[in-house]
């Protein structure tokens, strides 16, 4: 027997409070380089997608990998190169502790492409922390003041 899945994350994570640090001009090589580290792991990218203070990933994670390493390897080798590369995003500190990640079905991949594809403009309309209590009220979930500092 094979291993069989369809699993859909959409994963979310901010900035170290979620300051503006992930510079417009420079987010294209950001998301490139973690674009990379999703194959590495022999994982499925949809779509990578942020504006200055969050990130947004949907992928599809390897059988083989943990949600929590896949999400921790991420940030972590993404911060690492963004401390190597300086000149290009001077004002990153860290990433937020934490994530979010939601599962969703196969026939949601469309729409969630769009979503994570219009962040921009998106974001002219609805805050980070408003989206990502929207978000978790669609899940089920609360959001938690205690860690949002």
């Amino acid at each position: 027997m094979s291993t069989y899945k369809q699993l859909l994350y959409h994963i979310v994570f901010s900035t170290r409070f979620r300051e503006p640090t992930l510079v417009l001009e420079r987010r294209k090589d950001l998301f490139r380089y973690t674009w990379g580290i999703i194959r590495d792991t022999r994982s499925h990218l949809y779509r990578l997608n942020g504006v200055d203070d969050h990130v947004h990933i949907l992928t599809s994670i390897h059988p083989s990998v943990a949600l929590a390493d896949f999400v921790r390897d991420i940030k972590r080798s993404s911060s690492r190169w963004m401390h190597e590369h300086r000149d290009l995003f001077p004002e990153f500190d860290a990433w937020q502790e934490g994530y979010a990640a939601f599962t969703h079905s196969f026939r949601e991949k469309d729409s969630l492409i769009d979503y994570i594809k219009n962040q921009e403009a998106h974001h002219r309309q609805e805050p980070y922390l408003d989206e990502l209590g929207r978000i978790l009220q669609e899940a089920g979930l609360e959001l938690e003041e205690k860690y949002l500092s």
